[in-house]
């Protein structure tokens, strides 16, 4: 009925986590000081950022779709939970209280903190270069439904049939990004892969890899257009640029 082993004891020594664990704990070891700016030391206690931050890892390792469903693995999942830095014993934060601390950090840009902290890892043992680097871009599906491309110039239409869901018909309608936008996101633009696919609410992804060792030394998000890749590659190779003097 009692066991003494703890979660340390039960992952594998060889791992991928764990090498994993160890460049996210060094990383989050040197934003100890922007995470103290960012919490009061009084009123009800927030969300370890530490731990925060490692769960937000393992939902982008492992494809996990919804914060709920990660809140749901994290409940049973001993890796998980070792990961995470979770005792055996401790409650998994709920769903909406994990995404609001998760808005308040990425607010405080402390998700683009970790990843310089990351890559200067990856610099001090000679894993990337100043030479020999590619672009790659896709389309990130954005937070938001196409009922809610409208005309900019819609006038005040009458309360919808369903809160939720309303029906909307957009039968013989031609929908531009210069006409239209969304209600819900207005930064997003209608855009598609190829003339194969269908057009979706979205914004164009960016890497810069270091073709060495395949490593991903900066990101960029643009609204979609036809230049929107060579764009993101002149803003990433001239930041590149200025960060090796």
């Amino acid at each position: 009925m009692f066991s003494y082993l703890s979660p340390e004891e039960r992952v594998p020594a060889k791992h991928p986590l764990r090498p994993i664990r160890l460049m996210a704990d060094i990383a989050l070891e040197a934003l100890s000081g922007a995470f103290d700016g960012m919490y009061v030391a009084f009123g009800r206690p927030s969300i370890a950022p530490e731990k925060l931050l490692r769960a937000l890892l393992l939902q982008v390792l492992y494809t996990i779709r919804s914060e709920r469903m990660l809140m749901e693995q994290l409940e049973y999942d001993l890796l998980f939970r070792w990961f995470v830095g979770l005792n055996m014993d401790e409650p998994v934060w709920v769903p909406s209280v994990f995404s609001k601390n998760r808005d308040r950090l990425m607010a405080g840009d402390i998700a683009q903190q970790f990843f310089d902290r990351v890559l200067e890892q990856a610099e001090s043992t000679g894993l990337t270069s100043d030479e020999h680097f590619s672009v790659d871009g896709t389309l990130i599906e954005a937070w938001a439904s196409q009922k809610s491309f409208q005309r900019k110039d819609q006038p005040e239409q009458p309360p919808p049939d369903d809160l939720g869901n309303p029906t909307i018909n957009f039968r013989g309608e031609t929908r531009r990004n210069d006409t239209h936008e969304s209600t819900t996101d207005p930064d997003a633009r209608l855009a598609r892969k190829s003339g194969g696919h269908e057009s979706k609410l979205a914004y164009c992804g960016n890497v810069l890899i270091e073709n060495r060792n395949g490593l991903v030394v900066d990101t960029e998000l643009l609204q979609p257009s036809g230049t929107a890749e060579r764009d993101a590659a002149m803003l990433m190779a001239e930041a590149s640029k200025e960060q090796n003097g």
